[in-house]
């Protein structure tokens, strides 16, 4: 008798076991179909225990609260191969004297052992430097950059002033083309000037982490920007790593110290006018017309779009806008610009 009644008790709990779950299931149900248009999955609690969020993607070349540091890199002949170029979240590249061009590289929350070879100031640079709140590092100047460093009180680090112990040279190549440094000196030297190394500044360019592609682009698979007669820069399409292999002239570029190819994510050509500037040194030094509105292209995934680079002062940061006058999304990952002369007959097929 016992046992008979222990197996009654056992299905009428079962039984409202089950009804109290059918309850709660109907309820949730009708709170949800209620509240439809009034919260989100995020917003409802009960709706969120049943429902797990997606992860929100994140962007990784640009993230953290190191401040960037700004590199002259040299590139001439003698220089190349330089070190560190793949490790930069943007490299700019600009004319200078002798028909030549030197790159400006930005590190953010990198650890490298040898970046370079590092050259002197020009004073165009700057504005690119001010615009992403680097820190700026360089192995002597030009008169006009000394100048402008003081007078826009430019948080710089100046390797001639440094021992050879945070700035050295090496004995793979020659000088003046051989000075090299680590981002760790960079920061030490930085912490004793007492410059600000963290920052929350917003990155120049408007990352997505979605894959970015220009559908209505034009094909951009090899692209050429002559600087001269005797310099000019391609990139080649990689489908596969849908990055860009860099080349100078017809030599593919790679890493001085890892021996990698260097490749790009992303293209930015921009069109600015160049001319001689009279500092007295009788040079051909050259001054860059970069404050306005200028035209340019977006390069990203094999296609390239028209844009309009926008700059109001020498610190303010570029607006890069699709012609609609958008502001343009860019693709996660580095990014060569190239601001090229107005002359340049770039290639982009």
């Amino acid at each position: 008798m016992a046992r008979k009644n222990n197996k009654l008790r056992g299905l009428v709990i079962l039984l409202i076991l089950l009804i109290i779950v059918a309850g709660v299931l109907i309820f949730l149900k009708m709170y949800n179909k209620s509240n439809t248009n009034e919260t989100t999955p995020q917003d409802n609690p009960l709706v969120a225990l049943i429902e797990k969020e997606e992860p929100k993607k994140e962007i990784n070349i640009y993230k953290g609260e190191d401040r960037p540091i700004a590199i002259m890199i040299d590139n001439v002949g003698n220089a190349r191969p330089q070190s560190g170029l793949n490790d930069a979240y943007m490299v700019y590249e600009i004319i200078v004297e002798g028909q030549q061009t030197r790159l400006m590289a930005l590190f953010k929350g990198a650890n490298l052992s040898k970046v370079g070879p590092i050259r002197s100031s020009r004073h165009y640079f700057l504005d690119y430097a001010l615009e992403n709140n680097a820190i700026y590092v360089h192995y002597g100047w030009s008169p006009k950059a000394k100048s402008d460093i003081s007078s826009l009180k430019v948080n710089n680090i100046n390797g001639i002033t440094e021992s050879s112990s945070s700035f050295w040279r090496v004995k793979d190549k020659s000088a003046p083309h051989n000075v090299v440094t680590s981002t760790k000196k960079i920061m030490e030297i930085a912490k004793r000037k007492g410059y600000t190394t963290t920052s929350n500044k917003e990155s120049v360019l408007k990352y997505t982490a979605d894959e970015l592609n220009l559908e209505n682009g034009s094909e951009a698979t090899s692209i050429k920007i002559p600087y001269s007669k005797t310099y000019y820069v391609t990139y080649k399409y990689d489908s596969e790593s849908k990055k860009y292999t860099r080349y100078y002239n017809k030599t593919v570029q790679k890493d001085w110290q890892t021996k990698e190819t260097v490749q790009t994510k992303n293209i930015i050509i921009t069109f600015a006018k160049n001319s001689p500037l009279n500092d007295g040194s009788g040079k051909d030094r050259q001054n860059l017309s970069n404050i306005g509105t200028l035209d340019g292209y977006y390069i990203t995934n094999g296609k390239a779009i028209k844009i309009k680079c926008k700059k109001t002062s020498r610190s303010a940061q570029t607006i890069y806008k699709d012609l609609e006058g958008n502001e343009i999304e860019v693709n996660d990952g580095n990014t060569f610009v190239q601001i090229v002369p107005l002359n340049a007959k770039i290639t982009i097929q």
